[in-house]
């Protein structure tokens, strides 16, 4: 059996860095879903589509090209509101599933990070972590990650942006963000990143480690 690290958290939350860092520390594949979510509205902005209208998200999510998830074009403001609005249509969420389970289950193992990892895309996962941090903390985050790339945004806009993706994210009929009943629990608004690390090594190494010693004994 495979082991699998889901990593489900808030925007700005850390939860990217974190599952980047999980998965090397273990040696294990990474996946960022919510990249999927963002090559999706690529692909409706791509196409001339309306990001509004299900239809044109559900085309965009099955012409999708993984590859293109290091294409800065999909790393804006703009594309990560547009990736939680197509993200909300259970249509999309279907096309995507698959791929994410079948990447799940690259041995030896997996880390993925998104916001529904835990709870239905891979509901048996090994072990579960659930990232958040304070929306004020967050959103400071994100304005020096954007001031340090030469762009110059308002750090009381990009706050309001992440409000109201926590509530669209939060609300959405389908896959809601919200953590697993068994999902560990990780604040990040008082920590540093080698701090943060720390934490989310100690809540996920005993998991690990003993489904590692299953698998030798199997």
């Amino acid at each position: 059996m495979t082991i699998i690290i889901a990593v489900d958290g808030t925007a700005a939350s850390g939860k990217g860095t974190l599952a980047k860092k999980l998965a090397a520390h273990f040696g294990f594949h990474h996946l960022d879903s919510g990249s999927l979510y963002r090559l999706v509205a690529l692909g409706v902005v791509e196409a001339g589509g309306d990001p509004n209208k299900e239809e044109d998200a559900l085309a965009a999510a099955r012409t999708i090209i993984p590859a293109r998830a290091s294409d800065p074009a999909i790393r804006t403001a703009g594309m990560g509101n547009i990736a939680s609005v197509v993200s909300a249509y259970p249509s999309v969420r279907a096309a995507l599933l698959e791929f994410q389970r079948t990447f799940a289950k690259r041995p030896p193992g997996a880390v993925i990070d998104g916001r529904d990892i835990g709870t239905v895309v891979c509901p048996d996962a090994t072990v579960k972590l659930f990232i958040d941090a304070r929306s004020e903390i967050r959103a400071h985050r994100r304005w020096l990650e954007l001031s340090a790339a030469g762009k110059s945004p308002s750090e009381v806009e990009i706050l309001a942006d992440i409000q109201a993706r926590d509530a669209r994210d939060r609300s959405r009929a389908v896959a809601p963000l919200v953590p697993a009943p068994d999902a560990r629990l990780l604040d990040t608004s008082d920590l540093a990143i080698d701090a943060a690390f720390a934490a989310a090594l100690a809540l996920v190494k005993p998991g690990v480690e003993n489904a590692l010693r299953t698998q030798a004994k199997g």
